[in-house]
């Protein structure tokens, strides 16, 4: 059995934790730089600018498929999901951030799937 002493420990700790650690809306905020790795081969860098506000992302993504292209997504329980419209058909991204990486899988459209690795940019 915890005395009260080491339960007011143990809910400080806690507390601060929550203060300090990051939501995963502020980890998403920023400018990535995401490589990405087709099924069937190639691929290349893709540049994210993403903002959240309630959960919703928005942005824009730049890269082989174009320039500024509108980003819409959400923050889920697992991590976070954005795509946007492409000639190749909808590209969409699902994955995890920790810290200043992210990484996941990705659907190029008719392109095929794959997956992506990448930094958030200062």
């Amino acid at each position: 059995m915890h005395s009260i002493r080491t339960r007011q420990i143990i809910g400080c700790l806690i507390g601060i934790t929550l203060l300090v650690a990051p939501s995963l809306a502020q980890q998403v905020d920023g400018t990535w730089v995401l490589t990405v790795e087709l099924d069937i081969g190639g691929g290349g860098d893709a540049t994210f600018v993403l903002t959240v506000e309630d959960g919703e992302i928005s942005g824009t993504y730049t890269g082989a498929l174009g320039e500024d292209i509108p980003v819409s997504g959400r923050v889920t329980e697992e991590g976070v999901r954005f795509s946007f419209d492409s000639e190749a058909g909808e590209v969409v991204y699902e994955g995890k951030i920790e810290g200043n990486t992210m990484e996941g899988a990705c659907e190029y459209g008719q392109l095929g799937s794959g997956t992506f690795k990448g930094e958030r940019r200062e």
